[in-house]
């Protein structure tokens, strides 16, 4: 055999086995890339995401547009070869298996983790657009859940509601870890609750909860120390004066806040938002109308620009980040309060669109 041709076949015979190898050998990587976008003024799955009844509504008109990022799943195994193609895609991030399932973390707990943040995004978002339309929305202190074989157990239910705590008023969820830590383990501490059945009973009725209950319970120990406990996290309820559900499937975490409260405030006011623009955005959002940062900000802003949007409005704190890489033909818009958010959309509307709040990546 030509020794040119002996050559030829060893490097092909190499390159094979490298390939094979790479195939084989597992690397502890997960991937990030670009997800699908919603219109939160439009519908999804046949559904309109937003409905609301029980308070007047206008039209809207362009979008505001919540997005998302896709991640491989938990038990998912990249190999090198996968890896390498990750790292060289422009539109794909490569990042190590415990940045997304930390602490080994299976996909089961991820998703019902990310349906948990999903749902009090939802909840958060609704209280931010009424409270930024001046909407009353009334709050209570509630059981959110109680752990597993512990002194609380059978006594008090997620839905409960907490009034007092040994007498003293409760008017935050923090206040019970407070009046409940002034015990020692193994003393009693007596909680004022309005049972979770009378609370939805007077709830779905439209009448404020009444007919509270004393219940004693013995407090047991930290694993922590010796600080006393029930083992109930509390939690923030509210009511609203109309309905406004949210309905997205295959969707978790807590970043489309911002573009959920946004498309709320726009379907109960006259005029549209956007002026019919393209608007795309991210960012957490709390009971008082403070954005807060999301993951994934890159793939976000690739795939709100593929879907189309002109605009995006980015959280303060994912400014620098999202400003090293910005997709041709898309503006980005610091925002760090709902209010900000709806300052800079009355500019998109009115075309001035010069002076926006920009992101810069120093």
């Amino acid at each position: 055999m030509p020794r040119r041709t002996a050559t030829m076949l060893a490097s092909t015979l190499v390159l094979i086995a490298l390939l094979c190898a790479g195939v084989l050998i597992k690397v502890p990587y997960s991937e990030m890339s670009p997800g699908p976008t919603v219109n939160t003024l439009g519908d999804a799955g046949g559904e309109p995401v937003l409905r609301i009844s029980g308070h007047k509504t206008y039209a809207t008109s362009g979008n505001l547009n919540m997005t998302t990022v896709r991640v491989t799943g938990a038990d998912y195994n990249m190999n090198i070869v996968e890896a390498v193609y990750g790292w060289l895609a422009h539109d794909n991030i490569v990042v190590p298996h415990d940045t997304l399932y930390p602490d080994g973390k299976t996909e089961e707990q991820s998703t019902q983790e990310n349906a948990e943040e999903f749902s009090q995004s939802q909840e958060s978002a609704k209280v931010a657009a009424l409270k930024e339309l001046g909407i009353p929305v009334s709050s209570r202190t509630i059981v959110s859940s109680v752990l597993k074989d512990s002194p609380a157990e059978g006594t008090l239910h997620a839905g409960d509601v907490i009034k007092a705590v040994d007498g003293s008023p409760v008017k935050a969820p923090e206040d019970v870890a407070k009046l409940v830590t002034k015990h020692k383990p193994g003393q009693d501490v007596v909680f004022t609750i309005i049972p979770a059945k009378e609370a939805k009973a007077a709830e779905k009725a439209g009448r404020k909860p009444e007919g509270t209950e004393k219940t004693t319970i013995t407090t047991g120990k930290s694993d922590k120390g010796d600080r006393a406990i029930v083992g109930i996290q509390a939690g923030t309820d509210h009511t609203f004066p109309f309905s406004v559900d949210i309905k997205l499937a295959d969707v978790g975490g807590p970043s489309a806040g911002l573009m959920f409260s946004l498309g709320i405030v726009d379907k109960l006011t006259p005029g549209s938002l956007t002026g019919g623009k393209f608007v795309a955005g991210t960012g957490t959002i709390d009971d008082a109308g403070k954005v807060g940062p999301i993951g994934g900000i890159q793939m976000k802003l690739v795939g709100a620009r593929q879907a189309g949007a002109r605009y995006f409005l980015t959280p303060d704190d994912n400014c620098a980040t999202a400003a090293s890489d910005v997709p041709d033909g898309l503006t980005l818009i610091r925002v760090k309060t709902i209010d900000d958010a709806k300052k800079s959309l009355d500019r998109i509307r009115a075309g001035k669109t010069t002076g926006l709040p920009s992101c810069s990546a120093s």
